[in-house]
């Protein structure tokens, strides 16, 4: 190994200049996206006789403290507004899973007539915007009666149009030998299913339960419009309340931030092996 060069996992040289300018960019990339972050999480500690607004800023909290966090407890029943959100999220997470596993095994593995006109239907699904037919959906929901309920909150994104053609993208690269192998020996389409194909995509399936979580945790628009009850806010919308009545109080803001950050950051810690390998999974064919 030169002193001037380095070599990447593939032997290949790489000049010192260049791989400084890689790290120069990760670590600019890293400031953007886990800066705020660290941001909010320090001012969340910070004690209510520190300035937060000092020039220079300060980042370590001078007597760091907890308070905040129960005072955000205090000031809004953030576990109950916490709880609804697990029971949306874990609900969508159960419902896209099933859902996009079952239509992505039928695009991709079985044959009828009309099955390319599906796949065409999921594709256009994705390319429409949420604010095209929020009116739609909040009519449909007022007929059913489901307005104000945690069901009327679920039902819009119990089956996401990506996370369908992510479990179609993963089951098109399966061996087609493996199955045909089972079929040989007399299994039928769900046993092929249950037994051969879904074990093989258990990181796609990963990734779709963290969009899903992902998405029904950071909703804001939808819930707001459906929900008009204060029992049944969800996280994101109770969190709000802290900006009315705390304006000048930014410590709350934060430790609200991070109350509502922490559970997907457990989530993404406990998958993200799976994460990694399942975005593989899902790349090759479209």
């Amino acid at each position: 190994m030169s002193i001037l060069t380095l070599t990447d996992a593939d032997g290949r040289r790489i000049p010192v200049w260049q791989l400084l300018l890689r790290y120069v960019l990760l670590l600019a990339v890293l400031a953007l996206t886990v800066g705020p972050f660290l941001w909010q999480l320090s001012t969340s500690l910070k004690g209510p006789g520190e300035d937060i607004f000092s020039s220079p800023p300060k980042f370590f909290p001078g007597h760091p403290t907890l308070d905040n966090y129960t005072r955000v407890a205090e000031t809004i029943p953030v576990w109950d507004y916490a709880l609804n959100s697990v029971k949306v999220a874990t609900a969508n997470v159960v419902t896209n899973c099933v859902g996009s596993a079952l239509a992505g095994y039928a695009l991709a593995r079985m044959r009828y007539r009309g099955r390319r006109a599906a796949t065409l239907a999921f594709i256009l699904a994705m390319l429409v915007p949420i604010e095209g037919i929020i009116i739609a959906q909040f009519t449909t929901m007022r007929e059913l009666g489901l307005n104000n309920t945690l069901i009327g909150v679920l039902l819009p994104g119990s089956v996401a149009a990506m996370n369908v053609l992510l479990m179609r993208n993963a089951f098109l690269n399966l061996p087609h030998e493996v199955e045909e192998a089972a079929f040989v020996d007399g299994a039928n389409v769900w046993q092929r299913f249950f037994w051969v194909a879904l074990p093989s995509v258990r990181g796609t399936l990963a990734v779709v339960a963290i969009f899903a979580f992902m998405g029904a945790w950071d909703d804001f628009l939808w819930p707001l419009i459906v929900l008009s009850d204060p029992a049944n806010f969800t996280l994101t919308i109770g969190l709000n309340y802290l900006h009315g009545t705390f304006a000048n109080d930014e410590r709350l803001v934060a430790a609200g931030t991070i109350i509502a950050v922490l559970p997907l950051i457990v989530l993404f810690a406990c998958l993200q092996r799976f994460f990694f390998r399942g975005v593989g999974e899902g790349a090759v064919k479209g």
